[in-house]
């Protein structure tokens, strides 16, 4: 006879747990025959335990099986399921290219992605800046757009690893978020219910990272590498660079202002150009798309300058609610902000430092994200020509272009922003822009 209570004592004493053990206590929190005070006492005794990789595969496969995990076999698709995640940052806008760029060499990409967390950006707060977009599409529609367009970014869905929604909604309140075994979980439990075939990680070091040092950022690539290998999905983790934002702007319609420009080449900030092909380079190899990185690098490269990634994003756009004509028009569609004005440094010299998580928190303050899950957003704020790590600065030389509602935010954010960046008489050594790859 199953007993969460038992379950808890034994994690709490340091114990290892059965499967099965794993399997029944995610079922109580599926069904809600265990309690949030016994979902709070697990996660408390997980967060000082930890575990180990089969008890944290074992957890991953049970919160995945909780609802409905995806099968593509009866859709007869050409090409493997392919996806990505990222830890996320400040300016990471790369789901919006990646997808359709994989799609048009070959893959299928059913993303389920995230909104806004702290300073981090989401993608589905971006997407729903485009007039008529639905994040919160169907199934039948998830599936239909996949098909027909090879890619369908959008929010999870209720029968998708709904064990997953009530325990972070618990870890959330009792101060166990950061346990590695319970975010690699709730992750990975997400993205293998989609039915993929393989998945990059894109796991972000520096000041605007989610995990606080270098160390931890390992530590989380190396187990989510681990347990989703485990669990039968090829992948593999990129540790990314997050000491600077990574597009040129910052806000949700920005962003996807500046990812129509990077897939019709009208603008491609290189930092960002780097990352989503190093990730997408990386899928189309684990989905055996492309022999190696060198030549999956050449396809990403020419569906970029043929313009069937560009075709297949504004396909996908119109496919899930938003305008036929958005990528040609995108000026049109987008809301903006009534206030857009230069922002200056006060001194000069290189940037040699940026606080990128305070950037973000700079788009937060603005309205661009949330301060409570209740709060509405401001998709038009944000900054754009945001400077970079080396560039000489002076009180004639904009550190960015800043969109805000009002005089007043402008002038918090503005001064936020500043406060945000260290200059210095010497120019910093450039950092690398992928740290690592583990698989």
């Amino acid at each position: 006879m199953f007993l969460p209570q038992v379950v808890i004592r034994r994690k709490r004493e340091g114990e290892v747990l059965s499967e099965q053990e794993i399997r029944d206590f995610i079922a109580g929190v599926t069904d809600d025959s265990v309690s949030e005070g016994q979902i709070g006492a697990f996660a408390m005794a997980v967060y000082f335990q930890g575990m180990n990789i089969e008890e944290r595969i074992a957890l991953t496969c049970a919160m995945r099986d909780s609802g409905e995990v995806m099968d593509w076999s009866s859709d007869n698709l050409s090409g493997p399921i392919l996806d990505k995640h990222s830890t996320g940052g400040v300016g990471d806008v790369v789901s919006l290219m990646l997808g359709p760029m994989i799609a048009a060499c070959g893959g299928f990409v059913p993303m389920i992605s995230g909104r806004g967390l702290g300073h981090t950006g989401g993608t589905l707060d971006k997407l729903d800046s485009i007039p008529g977009y639905t994040t919160s599409a169907s199934e039948p529609l998830f599936r239909k757009v996949v098909k027909e367009t090879g890619v369908a970014i959008v929010g999870q869905t209720g029968e998708l690893a709904p064990a997953d929604k009530r325990i972070y909604g618990v870890r959330d309140v009792t101060a166990t978020v950061e346990s590695i075994a319970m975010i690699t979980a709730s992750i990975l439990s997400k993205k293998l219910a989609e039915g993929l075939d393989a998945l990059v990680m894109d796991v972000k070091v520096g000041s605007g990272a989610f995990m606080p040092t270098f160390d931890q950022s390992v530590e989380l690539a190396q187990s989510i590498v681990q347990v989703a290998n485990g669990a039968g999905v090829k992948t593999t983790a990129l540790l990314t660079d997050m000491n600077q934002c990574l597009a040129s702007s910052a806000g949700n319609a920005l962003e996807v202002r500046e990812a129509v420009q990077f897939l019709t080449g009208e603008y491609r900030n290189e930092r960002l150009l780097e990352i989503t092909m190093a990730q997408s380079a990386e899928l189309l190899v684990s989905g055996g798309l492309s022999a190696n990185i060198e030549q999956a690098r050449e396809k990403l490269q020419l569906v970029l300058d043929n313009g069937q990634a560009a075709e297949i994003f504004s396909r996908m756009v119109h496919g899930l609610g938003g305008p036929a004509d958005f990528t040609e028009r995108y000026e049109h569609y987008l809301p903006g902000a009534s206030i857009i004005k230069p922002v200056y440094m006060e001194g000069d010299g290189f940037l040699s430092a940026m606080n990128t998580r305070e950037v973000g928190m700079a788009v937060v303050q603005l309205g661009g994200g949330r301060k409570v899950a209740s709060d509405t957003i401001d998709y038009g704020v944000g900054f754009t020509e945001i400077c970079r790590l080396g560039d000489r600065i002076d009180s004639s030389q904009p550190i960015a272009m800043l969109h805000a509602s009002s005089e007043a935010s402008w002038n918090q954010a503005a001064d936020m922003l500043r406060g945000a960046l260290t200059l210095s008489e010497q120019a910093p050594q450039p950092n690398s822009m992928v740290y690592k790859k583990l698989s």
